[in-house]
């Protein structure tokens, strides 16, 4: 299952995928280790956490104009854009899922950035969700998936896609990243004129991003 956007402002090129493929597997593991108190308990507390620009200088693309909204994300909104959102719904509690924020930078066409933050009740609810949203999209793209990237923490995942792929709504060069830090998934797009562009945007705001994370 992925979820897709179709928005005229924003290209499916830049789609991370929120959805699970509902493989149903057992998540298990401890809490993480930092205090609850210093983890955000909404998410109007997670976004006072997300990067507010990117390196790429692109502006910010209101939540409003991007469908669906972008911004606060909830369980249930989560579990909406499978198409089976019952099932859906239970994958997500399987892992722990509490909330999760979205933000896109970028024009009408050309590049685009998105971030996408989703918080859990455990670590391992987090690393999960991160694996089973980078397996998705390389399986959609037809490309290999890199396992610890030497720009990327040890976490993390990534994808790049070079040539388009129009049957998957890909038009343009793209890459992709993935990572998990505590109870935080962390996925990073961007859209570039070249996929060096895009990877090294997607590097940088990804870096950005769990620098401003609690610790893990």
């Amino acid at each position: 299952m992925t979820r897709g956007r179709s928005a005229a402002l924003l290209p499916v090129a830049l789609v991370v995928g929120l959805a699970l493929p509902g493989c149903g597997r057992v998540v298990e593991g401890s809490p993480t280790a930092v205090p609850p108190s210093a983890r955000p308990a909404s998410p109007q507390e997670l976004e006072a956490l997300l990067v507010t620009e990117v390196p790429s200088g692109l502006p910010r693309l209101p939540d409003d104009e991007v469908q669906p909204p972008a911004g606060a994300k909830r369980l249930e909104d989560v579990a909406g854009y499978s198409t089976d959102p019952a099932r859906e719904r239970a994958v997500l509690e399987e892992y722990g899922y509490l909330h999760g924020w979205e933000r896109f930078w970028g024009r009408d066409s050309g590049p685009m950035t998105g971030i996408f933050v989703d918080q859990f009740e455990r670590r391992a609810g987090a690393d999960a969700y991160a694996e089973d949203l980078a397996v998705n999209k390389a399986e959609l793209y037809g490309v290999d998936l890199g396992e610890d990237p030497p720009d990327l923490p040890a976490s993390c995942r990534d994808l790049t896609v070079v040539e388009p792929v129009p049957e998957a709504g890909l038009t343009s060069p793209a890459a992709f990243a993935w990572c998990w830090h505590g109870v935080f998934s962390v996925a990073v797009t961007a859209v570039g004129p070249t996929v060096d562009e895009a990877l090294a945007e997607v590097v940088a705001v990804m870096g950005r991003q769990l620098a401003l994370l609690p610790p893990a």
